[in-house]
């Protein structure tokens, strides 16, 4: 005979599981304001590092302490690590070929699927034993830092670590340089990549930072390449232009392009000083903007905006409404409008007349 209060009782116990587990599945927030508001504490020092624009429309902003901001065009969301972030300090993002995002940190990967975020770390059954220097000599099997992230046209995710390139096909890790197919014969470690990206004809390029000082490593899917222009080792943005050919932006010597022979620095003549540039972004008009800054992060010092239109430049800096000089993100939206991460959590928005704050 059917117990109908053990029937009862049951359904009570499952509609009680699954209301806990849509309750882990719900997004949280840390806030929610009309403006870009710092709630962890941040200093001056701290910036707006990257951004991104997702299928939907939405601007991912990424921040040095303050973890990410989504704007949906009225309003910002900051997520930090108590919804789920590996890390307040979030240096890269981009979205992979099934719309999720990917947010790097020093600490781990973390992806958002539209509901969640995620976080993912290379097991260290994958990673090699290494050294570092003293100031910098993390446990491998414990932690292995991010510098840079990157999926290429086959769905492949490769990763910059203080390890070497690890790749992740969404199942497994594996780490480039322990394939005894590559040769190496530029014996480079590839070790603090700070950019990876994959060109039109499906070579994967390097760009090395300063602790690695190896410049640009070309990897054809069989040898590793290596390439130093004007004796140049620390490499920070690498990226191609309408047509095709490759952009690296330097840290002492400017904006380089690469014709597949010869590198040219086109920022020697004129613009910004070659070892203040931090980032290079290519409008829909086929026009070059640098962000840049001279100093140490202090709110007055020089800097600013440049804009390179093929034959001048043209410099924004505060004095324009610019919000700092310290331009560290450019990111061009759907309207055409510009969105500037800065120094000091700063960001602002540049229409083509006039800039607007969007930042505390």
């Amino acid at each position: 005979m059917l117990d109908i209060k053990k029937v009862i009782y049951t359904l009570l116990l499952l509609l009680g599981f699954q209301s806990f587990c849509e309750g882990q599945n719900q997004l949280t927030y840390t806030s929610k304001n009309f403006k870009l508001v710092k709630t962890q504490g941040s200093d001056q020092y701290q910036e707006v590092g990257c951004s991104y624009k997702d299928r939907t429309g939405n601007i991912w902003f990424g921040t040095s302490a303050e973890g990410v901001y989504r704007y949906d065009g009225k309003e910002f969301t900051q997520f930090t690590k108590k919804d789920g972030l590996s890390s307040n300090g979030i240096y890269f993002m981009m979205g992979d070929k099934s719309g999720d995002i990917w947010f790097g940190s020093r600490e781990a990967i973390t992806r958002f699927d539209g509901k969640k975020f995620i976080n993912i770390a290379i097991p260290s059954s994958v990673r090699s034993n290494f050294i570092l220097s003293q100031s910098f000599n993390y446990n491998p099997a414990t932690k292995n830092e991010l510098w840079s992230m990157m999926q290429d046209r086959s769905g492949k995710i490769w990763l910059g670590t203080t390890d070497g390139i690890y790749c992740f096909d969404g199942k497994t890790f594996t780490r480039l340089f322990d394939n005894k197919n590559v040769r190496n014969t530029a014996n480079v470690s590839l070790k603090w990549t700070q950019c990876i990206f994959e060109d039109k004809a499906g070579n994967i390029w390097f760009g090395s930072w300063v602790y690695g000082n190896e410049g640009i490593s070309r990897y054809d899917g069989k040898s590793i390449t290596q390439f130093k222009p004007f004796g140049e080792g620390w490499i920070r943005s690498i990226s191609e232009d309408k047509n095709g050919t490759l952009l690296f932006v330097t840290r002492h010597n400017g904006v380089c392009r690469f014709d597949g022979k010869n590198f040219t620095n086109f920022t020697e003549k004129g613009g910004p000083q070659n070892a203040s540039i931090n980032n290079l972004l290519e409008d829909k008009s086929g026009n070059f903007w640098m962000g840049t800054e001279l100093g140490g992060g202090e709110l007055n010092e020089d800097g600013g905006l440049w804009l390179y239109d093929g034959k001048s430049f043209t410099l924004f800096t505060r004095k324009d409404g610019l919000c700092h000089n310290g331009v560290f993100s450019i990111l061009e939206d759907t309207d055409g409008k510009f969105w500037i991460g800065t120094r000091n959590t700063g960001l602002c928005r540049f229409d083509g007349n006039k800039f607007t704050s969007f930042s505390e």
